[in-house]
């Protein structure tokens, strides 16, 4: 069951957080500028009218969990260029964010970014946010050999690369698929959003609407002991 009570993660020692749309708000529209790319590469590596590559493009995510893993099952691409190509995006519209920092900091234990985002694209929206040194380390998609969430490998090799307890690991994520091996592996799970219109599971443990009110509400042993 959803629990929609004030939140309390007093086990957790290890923070995994999705990237996109989940650090940051949907409403800042960065995930809308790289499907736009997404598209138009789909557009040009397998010859479709901007319609049928969209639909395809879908089609991917549903079968694979990105598009890249999609094109890579059925046609000849260049992984690497496809992910220079679509994460070559301007940064502007994100909006530095230090009270989420402040947030980020505050949690116990360690802090790690899980992306199906190419690796340096990942570190530029982290610095542009003015988050990256609340992380101890980021896994990107390169990191798992291109196998996306919601991979269960991916999230084995994720914890592997870091070292830590599932049982003690709580996992933030804005598409409610990617936290079932999360939950299925242990973690505690918090969906970020509304789950872009998909069926909530009893494998979300928490729901809220934005990371930071999140965060900030969030009550942990040392509030306790204040």
């Amino acid at each position: 069951m959803i629990d929609l009570s004030p939140p309390r993660l007093d086990h957790v020692t290890a923070w995994v957080f999705d990237m996109d749309d989940t650090l940051y708000p949907r409403e800042q529209g960065l995930m809308n500028l790289v499907q736009a790319r997404i598209n138009a590469y789909v557009v040009e590596a397998v010859g479709l009218d901007p319609d049928s590559a969209r639909v395809l493009q879908r089609q991917f995510l549903d079968e694979h969990g990105t598009t890249l893993a999609g094109l890579m099952a059925n046609y000849t691409i260049d992984a690497d260029h496809f992910l220079h190509d679509v994460h070559d995006v301007p940064m502007d519209s994100l909006e530095p964010n230090p009270r989420l920092a402040e947030q980020l900091m505050r949690l116990p234990g360690r802090r790690f970014v899980f992306t199906n985002g190419a690796r340096d694209y990942a570190h530029r929206v982290l610095a542009r946010l003015g988050v990256s040194d609340c992380f101890e380390g980021v896994f990107a998609i390169e990191d798992g050999d291109l196998t996306p969430k919601p991979a269960p490998s991916a999230y084995r090799r994720m914890i592997e690369r870091f070292g830590f307890e599932p049982r003690q690991a709580a996992m933030f994520e804005d598409t409610p698929r990617n936290l079932e091996a999360a939950k299925a592996l242990g973690m505690a799970t918090v969906l970020i959003g509304d789950g872009h219109g998909k069926v909530i599971g009893d494998h979300v443990d928490h729901v809220a609407p934005d990371l930071l009110d999140f965060l900030t509400d969030l009550s942990l042993p040392e509030d306790a002991a204040a």
